[in-house]
């Protein structure tokens, strides 16, 4: 929750000579609000907020020790707020039933929405925060909760101005005008742990955004987290879930009493600032440290609307590849990122912010996810379980081939779709009796994941209904495998490109397509003219096999360049060796020099010309004509295939043409080039003296 939206009324000025005064002994919260309007949160939950000031003390981070310890001395204030959560939702669920019952369901459905509302503002911010995530999935929730549900991003009831100031006031021990020259009178925005002013401070007279914390939410949010951890405990018993549920709220807790601390926050959004501040079309607005505490967050004010309001897929793509870079780079993500946190600003730039609710991403588990992403896509079941071990998310106790088979049934219909058609929301839900299955458990880190990743798809959706978050991340995972340096990446580009030691040219003909697509929707526009021009997919193809990062795909590439150039030179053998013994008599049938295993390489070589080409459709047809696709096929198919002029002169004529684009590579590439023949040179002669000692000796 930030200050993105103009006050509706107008920033109040101070006068030269203020009127106010500083409290040296600030009033009680409590006090302070008497007599004035009070938010309903307080209203009907005010007694939670009754710890001493040691207690209070004793919160500032997480540890389900101590809020048990604190409770047990108020077992009076645990019973009252049980029989508080239970009667209230009680009495609504009991309404939602007679509503079934009298068949009027569907003309109560907005009333029962607002009652929901109204329930979770009174109850406080740890409920308001399980309805924020639900409210993210308009494919998951009816339209009017979904209505109702998103007023609670930045529109709760706020509490008393009075209070507010008095916080700032007393935070950071000057009087307001000295702070500020002017404020809203108001508050424009509220939400479940804060609200927030626009001012303008007044040494510098920047405008910024003054972010106040709500009274009371650490007692509340303490309790209630006691209470459903208790719950979870029954449940996973009860229900016999593998997964510790405990743990998972722990998680979320652990990330909500960071929240609630501004400073921490702020140290967030300085980091986020740093990773991703740069990224195009990406702003992160900067933090002021001198006026941030505990309760009180000082941050530049930024102009602009929601990017659920606008609809804009651009800033949807932009949000999908920021949060690669989060999730997949650097490790460091944005773990709540609803509509009330991102927003489009008045120069068309994605804006972050809120950085309260952050997650780490360890090494080990983004490079397993990018596994499991990419095992998912080419189907290889067998090691999309074994990355479920590596991500925590089965024992390693669990049956492999019995794992393996249950994926299969799971995903094999999802990802038949292709992956532009994978929805991370029904991949999720298929899983569901699988998971009960064989003992899946959701890891704790992994659950702000998951959280982050459908949110983001929520966001899209309300969009685009047939946005997939997963199809458009997929390239820039493409893209990272193919260009990563680490030791594992390398490992399971090597094992998918190759099984019992055949060259999968199509799996590497899939990576390179989809990494091509790893832009922003603006440059996809400007491309989608070039896509049929093969000079783009060549210059492309070449800039990455030439730099650093493609230096293993590379390698890979050249190998089987050797192998393809060695088996055509073997099928040219055989072809002249062939139209020798039907021109000379009494010669007999002719011998062939290539193996099984030339053929397949021959049969890769056509497929990364036609690849390099560009020429997809002509590789098609021309594969089915001389059925190259089964290296079983007659012989004679390869034989009259043996010279790249004898089978495709468009072929040729594109490749030649594709020569003028090395002029246009950067001198450092035109040199990498150079050096290419020579190594592929010593390759080819290495493997025909392999070969000739082979055949001499064996």
């Amino acid at each position: 929750m930030a200050p993105l939206l103009l006050p509706s009324s107008p920033i109040h000025s101070f006068p030269a000579t203020p009127k106010l005064s500083f409290r040296s002994k600030p009033r009680p919260i409590i006090r302070a609000a008497a007599g004035l309007e009070v938010d309903s949160f307080t209203k009907k939950s005010g007694y939670l907020f009754q710890l001493s000031a040691f207690e209070a003390e004793s919160l500032l981070d997480y540890s389900p020790s101590r809020i048990a310890a604190i409770y047990r001395r108020k077992p009076l204030i645990l019973l009252r707020r049980l029989i508080q959560v239970g009667t209230t939702f009680g009495k609504w669920f009991g309404v939602r039933y007679i509503d079934n019952l009298m068949e009027r369901s569907d003309q109560m459905f907005k009333v029962r929405a607002a009652e929901l509302r109204k329930i979770l503002v009174e109850l406080g911010p740890a409920y308001i925060k399980i309805a924020q995530a639900v409210s993210s999935r308009p494919d998951l929730i009816p339209p009017s909760y979904l209505d109702e549900l998103s007023l609670l991003q930045d529109r709760i009831t706020p509490f008393s101005t009075e209070v507010a100031l008095d916080t700032i006031e007393k935070e950071l021990g000057l009087r307001i005008d000295e702070l500020f020259s002017e404020i809203s009178p108001e508050p424009v925005a509220a939400a479940s742990l804060g609200q927030v002013y626009q001012a303008r401070l007044r040494r510098s007279g920047q405008v910024v955004a003054v972010k106040v914390q709500r009274p009371g939410v650490q007692a509340a949010i303490s309790l209630d987290i006691l209470i459903l951890r208790f719950l979870a405990g029954v449940v996973k018993k009860a229900g016999k879930f593998n997964t510790d549920l405990q743990a998972v709220i722990d998680e979320w807790a652990s990330s909500l009493f960071r929240e609630m601390d501004y400073r921490k926050e702020a140290d967030n959004g300085l980091k986020f600032r740093r990773l991703y501040g740069g990224l195009k079309d990406v702003f992160v607005p900067n933090i002021n440290m001198e006026h941030t505490t505990r309760r009180v967050l000082v941050m530049e004010w930024v102009e602009g609307q929601k990017l659920s309001e606008v609809k804009d897929l651009y800033l949807v793509e932009v949000g999908v590849y920021c949060s690669f870079n989060q999730l997949l780079e650097n490790g460091f993500y944005h773990a709540d990122p609803h509509p009330g946190n991102l927003f489009r600003t008045f120069d068309g730039k994605l804006a972050y912010i809120d950085f309260g609710m952050m997650g780490e991403f360890k090494q080990e588990f983004r490079e397993g996810f990018i596994e499991a992403c990419l095992h998912l896509v080419n189907r290889d079941f067998d090691a999309l379980s074994k990355d479920f071990v590596t991500l925590g998310l089965l024992p390693p106790t669990a049956e492999k081939e019995a794992v393996t088979k249950a994926l299969t049934g799971v995903f094999q219909d999802a990802v038949a779709k292709g992956v532009r058609n994978i929805s991370f929301g029904d991949l999720l839900g298929n899983l569901g009796t699988t998971m009960y299955k064989f003992k899946f458990q959701i890891p704790s880190y992994f659950s702000l994941v998951i959280r982050s990743l459908a949110v983001l798809e929520g966001i899209a959706i309300s969009s685009d209904p047939n946005y997939k978050v997963l199809g458009s991340s997929y390239p820039w995972i493409a893209k990272k495998v193919l260009t990563d340096s680490s030791p594992q990446l390398k490992s399971s580009l090597q094992a998918l490109l190759y099984k019992d030691g055949a060259f999968r040219i199509d799996r590497l003909e899939s990576l390179l397509t989809e990494s091509l697509r790893a832009r922003t929707e603006k440059a996809l526009v400007k491309i989608q003219r070039e896509e049929a021009n093969s000079r783009v997919v060549f210059k492309e193809i070449l800039y990455f096999t030439l730099t650093e990062k493609g230096s293993f795909v590379r390698e890979i590439l050249i190998e089987e360049f050797a192998k393809g150039l060695d088996a055509l030179g073997l099928a040219t053998l055989d072809s002249l060796t062939s139209v020798a013994t039907t021109r000379i008599p009494f010669t007999g049938s002719s011998v062939s020099f290539m193996s099984k295993e030339d053929m397949i390489n021959l049969r890769t070589f056509h497929r990364l010309m036609f690849l390099l080409a560009g020429l997809e459709s002509n590789k098609k047809s021309f594969e089915e004509v001389n059925g190259i696709g089964n290296p079983n096929n007659n012989q004679s198919a390869y034989l009259e295939e043996s010279s790249l002029l004898s089978y495709q002169p468009a072929l040729v004529s594109e490749i030649l043409a594709m020569l003028s684009i090395i002029p246009e590579l950067p001198p450092e590439l035109q040199q990498q080039l150079l050096r290419l023949p020579a190594d592929l040179a010593r390759r080819l002669i290495s493997r025909a003296s392999a070969r000739t000692i082979q055949r001499i000796f064996l």
